[in-house]
């Protein structure tokens, strides 16, 4: 039997550039939706090809095949992650053309997210502490930032420079500005679930809208 256990930094450079085999789309997604559901339900080491084969509705030797180790379906999960953020921060900028429009538009994203329950929240913390020890993952994770902070920082110049938005500092750091408040109030919430986070973020949109107006 192959072993799908996670191993350390030691042993992830050699799945650096590897991807998984091609899968039909909705397959692929049903076990990457597994896997992602999974753990943020069990934890990574309590997420095993065992339970996403079953939740997926496939078999653990298709997983196998197409994926092989933990570490490359853990992969996989982190670039869906990405696609969804970066998903959502198109849907919820597409139309903002006022500083208030553009700030409405980020905290219903944030808010959107949080209202999905803590699965991708638990997930993405789940995957840092494993990133500590797993260098492709922590490669995966780090790309998962820049590109999600690349992308709102391209929508923010390019408002910028319709006259839109007035960017006080650099496109790009002003969106890590951001992504840090929200990652800082996710890290709240997961800690302290009753904790209210509506007077915090009023605090956040006036910090950011003396960056943008």
């Amino acid at each position: 039997m192959q072993d799908t256990r996670i191993r350390g930094v030691e042993g992830a450079g050699s799945l650096q550039g590897a991807r998984a085999k091609q899968l039909p789309g909705d397959k692929a997604a049903r076990i990457v939706e597994a896997m992602r559901i999974s753990v943020a339900a069990r934890g990574i080491a309590g997420a095993t090809f065992d339970h996403v084969a079953r939740e997926a509705g496939v078999s653990r030797g298709l997983l196998h095949y197409y994926f092989a180790t933990k570490e490359r379906l853990l992969v996989e999960v982190v670039r869906r992650e990405t696609d969804l953020r970066i998903e959502r921060l198109e849907h919820a900028l597409a139309g903002a053309s006022t500083p208030d429009e553009v700030l409405a538009s980020l905290v219903a994203s944030f808010e959107e997210f949080l209202g999905e329950g803590p699965t991708p929240q638990v997930m993405f913390y789940e995957m840092a502490t494993l990133a500590q020890r797993n260098a492709e993952i922590a490669a995966e994770l780090a790309e998962l930032g820049r590109r999600t902070r690349g992308h709102l920082a391209d929508a923010l110049q390019a408002r910028g420079t319709a006259g839109v938005l007035h960017l006080r500092a650099d496109a790009y750091d002003i969106a890590t500005f951001l992504f840090a408040l929200a990652d800082g109030l996710m890290i709240r919430r997961l800690v302290e679930p009753g904790f209210d986070i509506e007077p915090v973020i009023e605090r956040a949109v006036a910090a950011a809208r003396a960056l943008l107006s």
